[in-house]
């Protein structure tokens, strides 16, 4: 059996440690990413997780901002939402229609994997190749 010495000393240790992983983690916190790694799309149809580092990545697909976030400028650092103008219904603003979110998204993504020829050859997996029922 351990001594009474031996115990504290185990204790003590421990608590030591303790202190400086608690001590450490608070002095250095994980960095937020720039980019979200990857964004969840909830609808009707039925959700789409839209992997948004593989399509920002250089190594992947490299597209840049403003190839999906149109609007934005070109030196912007945090783009709009689509939902920010998109909505819900089709709205007119300034005399200039703006498309609901569903038309937007399908418009945008699915011309976009198409010019690529990417995604479900069948038209009967057109709709489960992003949503997930």
């Amino acid at each position: 059996m351990a001594s009474v010495k031996e115990q504290q000393l185990a204790y003590r240790a421990a608590i030591v440690l303790l202190v400086i992983g608690v001590l450490c983690y608070a002095a250095f916190p994980a960095r937020t990413p720039e980019l979200p790694a990857r964004v969840m799309l909830k609808n009707m149809a039925g959700k789409v997780l839209f992997d948004h580092k593989s399509h920002a990545s250089v190594q992947e697909y490299g597209l840049a901002c403003i190839d999906c976030h149109h609007t934005s400028e070109a030196d912007e650092s945090s783009p709009e939402a689509c939902r920010d103008c998109h909505k819900s219904e089709n709205l007119e603003t300034d005399g200039t229609l703006v498309i609901k979110r569903q038309e937007a998204f399908h418009q945008q993504c699915e011309t976009c994997h198409k010019d690529y020829d990417i995604g479900p050859s069948r038209e009967d997996e057109r709709c489960s190749w992003c949503h997930l029922l």
